[in-house]
């Protein structure tokens, strides 16, 4: 029997990495706010590894941290190590990674949520969504609880109609045991919306006693105490002391691990076929790669700590739904694991995803408005594509409430922007990962530079706060301080110490002045030499130092892609409406005006992005917008 419990601005379906972004910010900005989650001890929880961070995933953390997000803050807060990965390539690719205390990072969360004015927490499970005449009005739960509001945000996970599949054994869950939402899916096809089916999975967890680690070689931290957050985080384990971060390690698979595999293989749902949904091409389990691959002899795997004082290990790069007994011998067959004890075995879990071209840029889903969708029921992969999602979402919910135009990033501003523009325009035929390839202009959208880019739309959004304010403005200013200093010093060439430093970094001495600018520009000098040279460098932060560098050495570059930057904005300039009918506009190929009706894009740039619209297709589409404009006919 139905009762009524409440009336909210927004409600927040999850509270997975991009629920909890979701309502943090739908709260901050003002909108009275219900977070419903299946288990209130499963809050943020990090069901496969537990690490933040890497290529593209560590540029989205930060971006979400710059315009006022969460997820930032709390990794660094509960970091058990932390490194920056890809420092041998060009900076566009450098990018953060930070392995968690999953439980810490857990709670931390909670805290955060419980403690946020204006959001109510509730544990329950949702069976479907109200709708009358005038639209969605609200949700009602499996114990009858009916909750109201005009505005919805469903970030269900995996969790929708989620199937765990271990060798021949199947039932209905959701990740780590928890129960599945098994009623949402048919109620969102009630109204309309599209549903796929995809799957993933995640490897067994080993006893940290049961490895000989004479056969792994130790992966450390670096002794740079790096953070996610542009605010004054750290480590409550470590601090700043790099010393005392808990380390990973590496290993590899062995001949008799691959025969193991190839000798199970029947055994295997994803070649027996149990298996329906289609998983993440750069994710593939270990039966996969031992297929796919057949000619490696090895294959890497890194043994992960899941906590400061947590006995389980994480092993990445064995993600496997093979039986559970065979689970054990592919284990045990790897250098090192000869006694492993296994303490959770791997499985895959399928689950229903929404269609996202069904979605706008908002985020917003085009059949049912109020409905706002983020993280893995997009199709995506991944805790930092969740959140991201969440964060939007949230923004837009509580814009839709405030009667506010949404809020949408352009692919020119940050990873967030190419996220979900690719979700959007493209769509996906498998679990969607961000990857640093897919930004054409990664050189502007660094991870050292997103508070730059973001933080004055998030301050005009609402979400950054005085304090992360404050810091950015101070943060600003020095960067601009740097730049001028660099231009207007000028060293002699008769200068001792300048002499030296050219000689230390093999750069071809100058023969009159030359500018701290033109210096830095060198490929061989770095700030260090800088420094040096300019002492008074010392008392600004490295990171603003480091920008700063990156920004003078890679000017030229960085220029041309502005320029690039501002022939797309002209493209998205050209607003198209969003009742436009497609099917009287002349001259269109029969898919292009297929799927332009599909996505019903806001602009002729989003337009040009669309699988199966041409360069013909758009040349017709400016014609017919000029046309419009001078009033042909």
């Amino acid at each position: 029997m139905e009762y009524f419990a409440g009336k909210y601005d927004v409600i927040v379906i999850g509270a997975g990495h991009a629920g909890c972004e979701a309502a943090l910010a739908a709260a901050r900005l003002g909108c009275e706010t219900l977070l419903l989650t299946l288990n209130l001890d499963t809050i943020a929880h990090m069901p496969c590894n537990p690490s933040l961070g890497g290529p593209a995933k560590g540029h989205l953390v930060r971006e979400i941290d710059a315009l006022g997000g969460q997820m930032g803050v709390v990794a660094d807060e509960t970091s058990l190590q932390v490194k920056m990965l890809n420092t041998g390539k060009g900076p566009a690719v450098h990018a953060l990674r930070i392995q968690s205390d999953k439980q810490a990072y857990q709670n931390r969360m909670r805290d955060v949520l419980l403690e946020q004015d204006r959001l109510t927490v509730i544990q329950g499970l949702v069976e479907h969504l109200v709708v009358d005449n005038s639209g969605l009005t609200g949700i009602v739960t499996r114990t009858g609880a009916r909750f109201e509001s005009e505005n919805i945000v469903l970030t269900s996970g995996t969790y929708l109609r989620g199937k765990i599949i271990i060798g021949d054994s199947m039932y209905e869950g959701g990740p780590n045991g928890q129960i599945p939402a098994m009623n949402l899916s048919a109620s969102l096809k009630e109204f309309g919306i599209e549903l796929g089916r995809f799957k993933t999975g995640t490897p067994p967890r080993i006893h940290r006693q049961s490895v000989d680690y004479s056969k792994f070689r130790i992966q450390p931290g670096d002794d740079i105490p790096w953070r996610f957050s542009f605010l004054a985080t750290e480590s409550q384990f470590w601090h700043k002391d790099t010393s005392k971060q808990v380390a990973c390690w590496l290993g590899y698979t062995a001949n008799q691990t691959h025969e193991i595999i190839r000798e199970n293989l029947y055994r295997a749902p994803l070649y027996s076929g149990k298996i329906e949904g289609i998983g993440p091409r750069y994710c593939p389990s270990i039966e996969d790669k031992v297929v796919r691959f057949a000619s490696r002899e090895a294959h890497q795997i890194f043994l992960e700590p899941e906590g400061w004082q947590s006995d389980e290990l994480y092993v990445a790069g064995l993600s496997t739904s093979m039986p559970e007994d065979v689970q054990v011998k592919i284990l045990k067959s790897i250098p090192g694991l000869e006694h492993v004890r296994m303490l959770r075995q791997g499985y895959a879990i399928e689950y229903d995803y929404v269609l996202p071209h069904q979605l706008s840029l908002g985020l917003e889903v085009r059949q049912l408005p109020g409905l706002f969708t983020a993280g893995q029921i997009n199709g995506t992969s991944g805790y930092e594509e969740a959140a991201a999602q969440g964060l939007m979402a949230g923004i837009n919910a509580a814009r839709r409430v405030l009667g506010k135009d949404p809020f949408v990033l352009r692919r020119s501003d940050g990873y967030l922007g190419v996220l979900i523009d690719d979700l959007v325009t493209k769509g996906v035929k498998e679990p969607y990962r961000l990857l640093t390839s897919r930004a054409e202009y990664r050189l502007v959208l660094r991870q050292d530079n997103a508070d730059l880019r973001l933080t004055e739309k998030g301050h005009a959004v609402g979400l950054v706060n005085e304090e992360r304010w404050k810091r950015f403005q101070a943060k600003k200013e020095d960067f601009q301080h740097i730049l001028g200093l660099w231009k207007s010093t000028v060293f002699s060439p008769l200068r001792e110490d300048l002499q030296q430093v050219m000689v230390e970094a093999k750069s071809t001495p100058t023969r009159g002045g030359i500018s701290a600018q033109d210096l830095i520009r060198r490929p061989e000098i770095t700030i260090v030499h800088l420094v040096r040279l300019l002492p008074e460098l010392g008392n600004f932060d490295l990171e603003v130092l480091e920008e700063a560098e990156i920004e003078t050495k890679y000017a030229g570059y960085i220029e041309k892609q502005w320029i690039e930057i501002e022939k797309f904005s002209k493209l998205e300039s050209r607003s198209l409406n969003n009742n436009l009918d497609y099917e009287k506009i002349r001259g269109l190929s029969t898919e292009g005006r297929q799927r332009l009706m599909e996505v019903k894009p806001l602009n002729v740039g989003q337009a040009s992005r669309i699988t199966g619209v041409s360069p013909a297709d758009i040349s017709v589409l400016l014609v017919y917008l000029e046309q419009q404009r001078r009033g042909w006919k």
